[in-house]
């Protein structure tokens, strides 16, 4: 990529040739030395320059690296980890790295995967013997470069001596590639712990998917603790050397050193798998073939230098319309704090919240009184969901004393203001979806999503469930289709509209209304031929979003389709085209805002152009962005917000597509936002909150982690409702909380 506006002209002396890529921390740039010789400079983001924890963390890596530097990785040139902008120079890696190779060509096999098996080998032995561990080994730290695999990104590494750099509620790493230890007790991790993730990195460069994938990284996380791994399509040489670098316990593991004795004695073609082909030694039954929906098309030619944090090309993906929709895949880069896995994309509703009852305006359900709940004190609570084996976030709307909160193994709970004591709970027996909470409220019934057990006879394996908000008794539910995301990039397959419920039918093939409290139907309508479509709601109103059955098959929804939906009859009105890649954050002045998506081939690089759809005349206004923005984008009170991964937040005008303001925060990857009264209210799955003046940015105040949990996601729906001047929670593990927005509890 070229230079853009704005880049340095040099950096430490080093003139400035190209960009290489650029991520939440930092971007790097292709530079020469004196005397000619290509370097590829890592220069941190301006706003983490004053940022001593960050500084700290730099600083470890600089020196991680140089103590690494050899054959299997990039020599450290030149660093200034005390610059005003700090930043280090590497050797310059030509090549792909290992997802983009897998993504354009597929898996390796025979003397090239022996090799690159060796290669990864030595390189861990060699940066175990300097004492250090990696801790991010991954697809897209792995450069394939003519003399060999070369290991990058020592961004959260360190001595094996060192005390992690880990605040409360964080753990760093990619989950898909993490040891279960590094899930568990991340204090505690040592040299094995990269031996796992090797042996995770093996299997996917021998068949194209991970040893634990799944369609949610909430069980991708579970099955890397709990679950033996799928080895079947592995060579059955290879296999045998795989099998004990993925036991549960570090001790069950060989060193680096005996791996590589392992693999050396291997056969130089690799033989194949068993004669159960694909299936053998699979020990669990997925549910989809997800993997057939995820191979991403041929990435161009890269050079790549230090670890950029940009997103994994080749994770594992949803089953549906991803290659457009590639947020869900575990955006947890290194440098990101994660953890066990949660959170979920904006379901749109108005102002931009989630579950709202049909046409309430404002960032929950109910618009917010000015005084606390009666009788409320601060309070912590944890909602016991059908798994508990696995950590979830939930979702809340609030409606006068009763706040109701679903998500993943809940259906729906409804629990007090006042002191978050429980009333009722309605269960869900299956693996959640990530992003799909709760449904929504209207005054008498509470709509959520239930997922089906694994091991259940035959049924739908989703559906939408109503109950009782009084009783929490059961009232009705039917069987949903799941193709929204591929749509419209949102996790919502229903949306609440007045005192009805519109749904999308298991066969993906029409809507269906309903009397939210009966659930008898009031209308079907059909899909336009030849397209799969998912509701949005702007106001009041519902919209029909669709996308041509090509475009979908194809993975590159680039020309939406928008219909105006008469509540009363399900009749369609005349189409609305849209260009696209697009993805519905909310409405202003009943009209539906859209940001327009960026991709640098197989990846997200964030929003480049906000659209907005006016139903009733039918125009559709574009504007261009000042610049590319990156991270999870929302809305409140007519304006646009993109929170990015590292805590960056930007204020943008709808109508104009101009920057408001822009704002460093401290929550990384936090989802909103919620607007209060003079406040703008936002989360991470960590239980951090920060609260932000609307007007120009400027933060108000912001609390401590509450819980371990996922803070990069990128695109989670808001975490915070307000019931009055009360802020309710929801972080990570089914945890909620709660507290006075005028006493907030005190950071430190």
């Amino acid at each position: 990529m070229s230079l853009r506006a704005g880049d340095p002209a040099e950096i430490g002396g080093y003139p400035l040739e190209a960009r290489l890529g650029s991520g939440g921390m930092g971007t790097v740039f292709l530079a020469r030395t004196s005397s000619g010789r290509p370097v590829a400079i890592k220069l941190i983001h301006q706003q983490f320059a004053g940022d001593e924890e960050f500084r700290i963390r730099f600083r470890q890596e600089v020196a991680a690296a140089r103590r690494v530097s050899g054959a299997f990785t990039a020599a450290v040139v030149d660093a200034a980890p005390e610059a005003d902008q700090p930043w280090m120079a590497t050797t310059y890696i030509e090549g792909h790295t290992l997802a983009q190779r897998i993504a354009a060509e597929g898996p390796l096999n025979g003397a090239e995967l022996r090799r690159l098996a060796i290669g990864l080998a030595e390189a861990l032995r060699d940066i175990h013997r300097v004492g250090v561990v990696h801790r991010d080994l991954k697809p897209s730290n792995v450069v394939l470069s003519p003399e060999g695999p070369r290991v990058i990104d020592f961004g959260i590494s360190r001595a094996v001596d060192q005390q992690t750099l880990t605040m409360t509620g964080r753990v760093i790493g990619t989950p898909p590639f993490m040891s279960p230890e590094q899930l568990q007790a991340p204090r505690g991790v040592g040299p094995r712990s990269d031996v796992f993730s090797l042996g995770t990195l093996l299997v996917y460069s021998a068949t194209g998917r991970g040893p634990f994938d799944a369609d949610s990284p909430y069980l991708s996380a579970y099955q890397v603790v709990h679950e033996e791994p799928s080895l079947g399509a592995v060579p059955a040489a290879l296999r045998a050397v795989v099998e004990p670098c993925l036991d549960k316990e570090p001790d069950g593991r060989p060193s680096a050193d005996e791996l590589l004795v392992l693999l050396r004695d291997l056969p130089a073609d690799l033989g194949g798998t068993d004669a159960n082909g694909i299936g053998a030694g699979r020990t669990r039954d997925m549910a989809t073939q997800h993997h057939l929906a995820t191979r991403d098309t041929p990435a161009p030619a890269a050079t790549v230098g230090p670890g950029t944090g940009s997103t994994d090309a080749g994770s594992t993906d949803t089953p549906v319309g991803r290659r457009l929709r590639r947020r869900w895949r575990p955006v947890l880069a290194a440098a990101v704090a994660v953890a066990a896995i949660g959170g979920g994309v904006a379901a749109l509703q108005a102002g931009g919240s989630e579950g709202t009852g049909g046409g309430d305006k404002g960032d929950s359900v109910a618009a917010p009184a000015a005084v606390l709940p009666e009788g409320f004190e601060p309070w912590r609570k944890t909602v016991r969901g059908g798994r508990e084996d696995i950590p979830d976030e939930l979702r809340c709307v609030a409606r006068g004393d009763a706040v109701f909160c679903g998500g993943g193994g809940v259906v729906a709970t409804r629990v007090r203001a006042m002191d978050g004591s429980r009333v009722w709970t309605a269960k869900s027996p299956g693996i959640p979806v990530q992003g799909m909470h709760l449904v929504g409220a209207t005054d008498d019934t509470v709509l959520g999503y239930r997922f089906a057990a694994q091991d259940a006879p035959e049924g739908p394996r989703s559906e939408v469930v109503a109950i009782d908000a009084d009783s929490g008794r059961e009232l009705w539910s039917v069987p949903s289709g799941a193709q929204s995301t591929a749509v419209t990039g949102r996790t919502q397959d229903a949306v609440v509209a007045g005192s009805a419920v519109v749904t999308v039918d298991a066969s993906n093939s029409r809507f269906e209304a309903r009397d939210a409290h009966s659930g008898e139907v009031t209308w079907t309508t059909s899909f336009p031929a030849d397209t799969q479509c998912a509701p949005v709601q702007v106001g009041p109103q519902v919209l029909a979003m669709c996308a041509a059955d090509a475009e979908v098959d194809a993975l590159e929804v680039r020309h939406p389709t928008l219909y105006t939906v008469d509540l009363a009859s399900g009749t369609l009105g005349r189409p609305i085209a849209v260009d696209g890649p697009v993805v519905p954050v909310g409405d202003a002045e009943d009209r539906l805002v859209l940001l327009q998506e960026h991709w640098e081939g197989p990846a997200l690089a964030g929003y480049d152009g906000v659209v907005r759809v006016d139903p009733a005349s039918r125009k559709v206004t574009y504007s261009r962005l000042a610049e590319t923005y990156e991270g999870t984008p929302g809305m409140a009170d007519g304006t646009v917000y993109v929170s990015g991964q590292t805590g960056l937040v930007t204020a943008l005008d709808p109508g104009t597509g101009r920057t408001k303001w822009s704002r460093q925060m401290g929550v990384e990857g936090a989802s909103g936002p919620v607007a209060g009264t003079d406040a703008l209210y936002f989360s991470s799955a960590t239980g951090r909150v920060v609260a932000l003046s609307p007007q120009d940015g400027k933060p108000l105040w912001s609390t401590d982690p509450q819980a371990d949990g996922l803070s990069g996601e990128q695109g989670a729906s808001p975490r915070v409702t307000l019931a009055g001047h009360a802020v309710i929670v929801a972080a990570t593990e089914n945890t909620l909380f709660a507290f006075d927005a005028q006493n907030p509890p005190k950071a430190g």
